[in-house]
């Protein structure tokens, strides 16, 4: 199979006429089994983006930058090139290869304790400088990987190990919503909120990062993807439960939605 081949759904059909509706995986993505928890956003976020890839035709032109967290297993998923980055530090990896390599895609793919609170100052940087990148960034409200502590998302009253009482926005201050505050800084050339917890919220997603990839080939500044993710195993859920979390409470303070969207100049050379 060729990388830049589109797969499409295939019928198959039983003895009986009954018609089930299959999908093959893409070719972007590998053969490792991936090891995410039950319910867990990243899965979903790994196939859209690898689905992205395929379907663009740049597999041998993008460059992903995944630095500590959940989120660094992504090169194990995806065969695409990688350059892991130390905590909080992609968006300056991905400055570095973009800079050296402007005809490549490039990203960086990041979690809210990475990107919100140790690369907080790269993060606001890089997007000032608007930078020609794309950043994924997955708020679930936790440090994921290092057993669910207070992250800068983490919503009021939300108990983690590091705030079992729940977060006390007096002495811990309130939970910091990214996106609405890079969207002012005139390097942020797209910004939009997603998640991945329904089909109609996948699609969006997906619609998100291509749009993100696609805006690169303009060089007007970054494309800032969040995706408001669930976290079952510390917010000590099912997988189903997590899914209402979501609804009832993390979309109530992160709306989904564009919150910055280029101008129909901006897009007439796209």
């Amino acid at each position: 199979m060729e990388n830049n081949e589109i797969l499409t759904p295939q019928c198959i059909v039983d003895g009986d006429d009954n018609y089930d509706l299959v999908y093959e995986k893409t070719n972007v993505m590998t053969d490792t089994r991936l090891h995410y928890c039950p319910g867990c956003g990243h899965s979903t976020a790994h196939k859209i983006l690898g689905e992205v890839i395929q379907e663009l035709g740049i597999q041998k032109d993008v460059i992903g930058v995944a630095p500590v967290g959940c989120s660094v297993f992504a090169y194990e998923y995806l065969h695409i090139d990688w350059q892991e980055a130390a905590h909080g530090r992609a968006t300056a990896a991905a400055t570095g290869i973009k800079r050296c390599l402007p005809d490549k895609y490039v990203f960086t793919y990041q979690g809210d304790g990475d990107l919100a609170a140790i690369g907080t100052a790269e993060t606001i940087h890089c997007i000032n400088r608007g930078e020609n990148i794309m950043i994924i960034f997955i708020n679930n409200g936790v440090y994921g990987m290092t057993s669910g502590q207070m992250a800068p998302t983490s919503l009021e009253g939300m108990k983690t190990t590091t705030s079992p009482y729940g977060r006390n926005v007096h002495t811990m201050g309130y939970p910091l919503k990214v996106s609405e505050l890079i969207a002012p800084l005139p390097g942020a050339f797209y910004v939009t909120r997603q998640t991945v917890h329904t089909p109609n919220a996948v699609r969006k997603a997906k619609k998100a990062i291509m749009n993100g990839f696609k805006y690169q080939k303009l060089g007007k500044g970054l494309s800032f993807i969040e995706i408001v993710s669930n976290c079952p195993s510390n917010w000590r859920m099912t997988p189903l439960q997590s899914n209402d979390f979501i609804d009832t409470d993390m979309l109530k303070y992160y709306p989904p939605g564009d919150i910055k969207v280029p101008s129909k100049e901006d897009l007439i050379n796209l």
